[in-house]
């Protein structure tokens, strides 16, 4: 293989949240071993956890089962909605309409870290900063902006708008726009490493050589934390916005032939474990994808 591929301890106990919201701790060791972490890593990560609100602990060792809390277990639906909406966008099934989405807040200075929150949240929704206070998005995320707004007790000091005329200086064709506006280059090349992984992974999955259980759930969780890493900056800027080939839209493809891959080989008794929205959301793509 060609790329190591860091996994860090909070993403793999995220990896094994299971539809009802559990982590077994026999498999999270178990996996975690394989994976190169000791057992102390392990038990470091699950008490910060834990204190931080995230799960709840029940039982002792081996034996504990993990429980998400509800705000740990909604976070993940976004993350979903984002990766299917990025599947669709490579299909061409979610063209822009036009619309630019803008966020504008005045939160006061006894406020700041309920502004710095909004301002990160803003970005990590693929927005991008216009001018003081000011951000901009291609995709309509009013929705999320409100929920975070409101979260943090600044919604009062929100302001939302849209529009089809958006000028930055003298530019206001909407490709240049996203070239100045977004560091498009920056996250090519995070989707061009995701690309060479999955690429490797894919080659071993459809290879003669068979792989262990523990082989298959390491694959799935190091190409989960790989395209984590793409798609946490990437803001999902309308194709037409994009230099074409597009190497999201190749990487994502790759991911999605893995994780069929991985299905296969597994015949689905460990897989849907690791980060079951992924996978289905993966595995319908790479099906739509042989169809076409």
């Amino acid at each position: 293989m060609t790329d190591h591929v860091e996994v860090p301890t909070r993403m793999l106990v995220h990896a094994l949240v299971r539809e009802d919201g559990t982590v077994d701790a026999d498999e999270l060791y178990t996996v975690a071993a394989t994976l190169g972490m000791s057992d102390q890593q392990v038990r470091l990560c699950i008490k910060r956890l834990v204190a931080e609100g995230a799960f709840t602990h029940q039982g002792r060792g081996r034996k504990a089962l993990l429980h998400a809390t509800t705000d740990t277990t909604d976070a993940f639906g976004p993350t979903a909605e984002f990766l299917r909406h990025a599947f669709r966008q490579d299909a061409g099934l979610e063209p822009w309409d036009g619309v630019w989405h803008l966020a504008a807040f005045a939160v006061p200075e006894s406020a700041r870290k309920a502004r710095d929150a909004l301002r990160d949240t803003l970005v990590h929704l693929g927005g991008a900063s216009l001018q003081n206070g000011l951000y901009v998005s291609a995709n309509a995320w009013e929705p999320y902006v409100e929920e975070a707004a409101g979260r943090l007790g600044v919604l009062d000091a929100l302001s939302l708008l849209s529009t089809t005329d958006l000028r930055k200086g003298d530019t206001r064709d909407p490709v240049e726009l996203a070239r100045r506006l977004w560091p498009q280059r920056e996250i090519a090349d995070r989707y061009h490493r995701l690309g060479r992984i999955a690429q490797s992974r894919l080659e071993r999955l459809t290879g003669p050589v068979a792989l262990s259980s523990a082989e298959l759930v390491t694959t799935a969780v190091e190409l989960a934390a790989e395209l984590t890493r793409a798609m946490d900056p990437d803001p999902l800027l309308p194709p037409q916005f994009l230099p074409r080939p597009w190497p999201g839209a190749q990487a994502r493809e790759l991911v999605a032939r893995c994780w069929a891959a991985l299905y296969e080989r597994d015949h689905g008794e460990a897989m849907p474990t690791i980060f079951p929205r992924y996978a289905d959301i993966a595995r319908e793509a790479a099906a739509t994808h042989r169809g076409g």
